[in-house]
């Protein structure tokens, strides 16, 4: 559906290099990386609002690099709506079809359509300065949506919205999404948001695209530092790999001896995710192969879960409920054990 041929763009202060991927047809696909990482900028050049310095943007099997922006059939919203003060919720929806010269009759139909997939014929004839935050992003999609684009591309569509609207203009989206096979292209900052939207996610930094994968591969298999980081692995620590027993690997962190799961050798690192470690105030019977005593140094109370530091050492970020924190009656200082299988251990 697109695909992006080493695309590179110079803005100057900023290049956006040597940048590839393939967005299937009806995906949702996620664009993730930190602030300036170039995300927006790889969008815009998408939408043609940017010049390609090289390389190529193709939709359906047609090189579209150098064709002007309107005619594309691709729709862009922004994170600000963008939405015309003056105008009320109905005149901003169906400005793009006014623009297309659509009948007034074909404007109704469609304009009705639309506004009842999004479920907001209420707000038709009030002005955006007296919208909710969800209310506005509703709009700005009815205005995007109306003019029944090939593609829809969303620059960080949730990140204004408190958390309760934010839950449902997601729900709203993959809604719309699955019920239109409409392709999507999203990009965000936020990690849980791509993971809990995305079929696929392309993480970017600094200028480049650095993995392409599954919410889960991206989740469990990073394959890099930065990747692991962003992912929130929270533990990722070099570590001397060698023979161990069986199919299996030991990972050595100083004097501690980590079970793994790897083909790999030699010095690499490896990552842990804090919900992969079971934390328990005695030894933990199971199958796992890891297991170790550590002080906790640090808590990080999140509510309803917390983050334990444990010194093993590495020191080891957990995840426990606050349920389990409670029962177990655990304070900064107190011993435990970390429990957690080899497979749990990423090497890269």
């Amino acid at each position: 559906m697109i695909e992006i041929k080493n695309l590179t763009v110079d803005l100057g202060d900023f290049v956006l290099n040597d940048a590839s991927l393939k967005v299937e047809e009806g995906e949702y696909f996620i664009i993730l990386g930190p602030t300036g990482a170039g995300k927006t900028v790889l969008l815009e050049t998408i939408a043609g609002l940017y010049p390609a310095k090289s390389g190529q943007v193709w939709l359906d099997d047609q090189d579209i690099t150098r064709l002007e922006p309107e005619k594309r059939g691709i729709a862009f919203v922004y994170q600000d709506h963008v939405l015309f003060p003056h105008l009320s919720v109905w005149d901003n929806i169906v400005f793009g079809l006014k623009r297309l010269k659509k009948s007034k009759a074909e404007i109704r139909e469609t304009a009705g359509w639309v506004i009842d997939l999004l479920r907001i014929s209420h707000l038709v004839k009030r002005k955006p300065d007296t919208l909710s935050g969800g209310e506005k992003q509703k709009v700005a999609l009815a205005r995007a949506l109306v003019i029944q684009p090939r593609v829809l591309l969303l620059d960080e569509p949730l990140s204004a919205l408190d958390p309760e609207t934010k839950e449902t203009v997601q729900r709203e989206l993959r809604r719309i999404h699955d019920q239109l096979g409409l392709t999507i292209v999203h990009v965000t900052h936020d990690f849980e948001e791509a993971v809990s939207m995305g079929d696929r996610i392309a993480v970017i930094g600094e200028g480049r695209v650095v993995q392409i994968g599954t919410p889960q591969e991206i989740f469990r298999q990073p394959n890099s530092e930065f990747v692991a980081r962003f992912a929130m692995a929270r533990n990722i620590t070099l570590a001397d790999v060698q023979d161990g027993e069986g199919e299996n690997a030991f990972a050595f962190v100083g004097e501690t001896k980590i079970e793994v799961v790897t083909e790999l050798r030699g010095k690499h690192r490896l990552s842990l995710r804090p919900e992969d470690i079971l934390v328990s105030t005695e030894p933990f019977k199971s199958s796992a192969r890891n297991s170790f005593k550590g002080p906790i140094t640090h808590v990080l109370d999140k509510g309803s879960i917390l983050y334990l530091t444990i010194n093993v050492p590495p020191e080891l970020v957990c995840l426990v409920t606050r349920h389990s924190y409670e029962e177990m009656n655990l304070n900064k200082g107190g011993e435990v054990y970390v429990t957690f299988k080899a497979s749990a251990v990423h090497v890269f």
